[in-house]
């Protein structure tokens, strides 16, 4: 069954029993709620999967021009305000990526609506001004590859060590289709609103965190196992766990591994 979100921002699909225990899915950057539709349905006799398109992606509505400055703020609210009014709280939430960086601001500005959180890949945002001002005009070069050639930025962004092990993976065609299925112009709207250097920075934030997080890294995946290490120091009730030859999109790589930690944590 199908939704339009009270906010214009994102698109909404449940998959499942309502009465069931609900998770809400969000994708990273160039992926869409396709990315979950597989693992909501292996999952259905026990959980009821909200599989969410974030602004830019899959059948979310186009980007207001006029989108500007706390965009990604703009964007969880907007996934905070469709768990309000379909009652799907307290749920659980799991993100991957970019989703994976609004899960966590969900996480600790709104968590009276979950019960548990499943962080995939992902880091609290940059810790200064000019790392932040940096990346935003590193995301707007990158936008301008996207609008110009995006068959040729695609080949570009799966050339990055952190998805070589995706590319050498079956699913990996599979998943650069649903990809190419995206807007270029709206990813590139969407990279400049929703990168990390617009996300506000979460460090200072994470101290406060009552809600049980695992932290998903994959083991070949450097820098977001550091991040994940420096995060569990700071973040009371969360772990991080380390996914073996996996990179940065481990729940594809290892859908299998994936969907039983996943379960196991929301059991436990």
């Amino acid at each position: 069954m199908q939704h339009d979100a009270p906010k214009s921002t994102i698109h909404v699909e449940i998959i499942g029993n309502r009465d069931l225990p609900r998770i809400v899915f969000l994708h990273g950057f160039l992926g869409s709620k396709e990315e979950w539709r597989s693992l909501a349905l292996t999952l259905k006799n026990r959980y009821c999967s909200v599989i969410v398109d974030l602004p830019g992606h899959g059948e979310a509505p186009p980007i207001e021009t006029s989108a500007h400055t706390g965009f990604f703020e703009h964007t969880g609210e907007s996934v905070a305000q469709m768990i309000s009014v379909y009652g799907l709280e307290p749920c659980f939430l799991v993100g991957y990526s970019m989703g994976g960086r609004l899960a966590l601001f969900l996480a600790l500005r709104f968590p009276e609506l979950f019960s548990k959180v499943v962080i995939l890949s992902a880091s609290p945002g940059l810790k200064t001004l000019s790392e932040r001002s940096l990346r935003q005009k590193q995301d707007e070069q990158i936008a301008r590859k996207i609008e110009k050639n995006f068959e040729g930025f695609l080949q570009f962004w799966y050339e990055q060590p952190l998805f070589f092990s995706l590319k050498n993976h079956p699913l990996f065609k599979e998943t650069e289709r649903k990809r190419k299925k995206n807007n270029p112009s709206e990813l590139a709207l969407a990279l400049k609103l929703l990168g990390t250097g617009t996300q506000p920075p979460l460090w200072d934030e994470l101290a406060g965190n009552r809600i049980p997080i695992a932290f998903f890294a994959g083991e070949k995946d450097p820098k977001f196992v550091e991040i994940g290490l420096q995060m569990v120091k700071l973040c009371p009730s969360s772990n991080l766990e380390i996914f073996a030859d996996c990179g940065h999109a481990l729940h594809i790589e290892n859908r299998e591994e994936f969907t039983s930690r996943l379960q196991f944590f929301f059991n436990k």
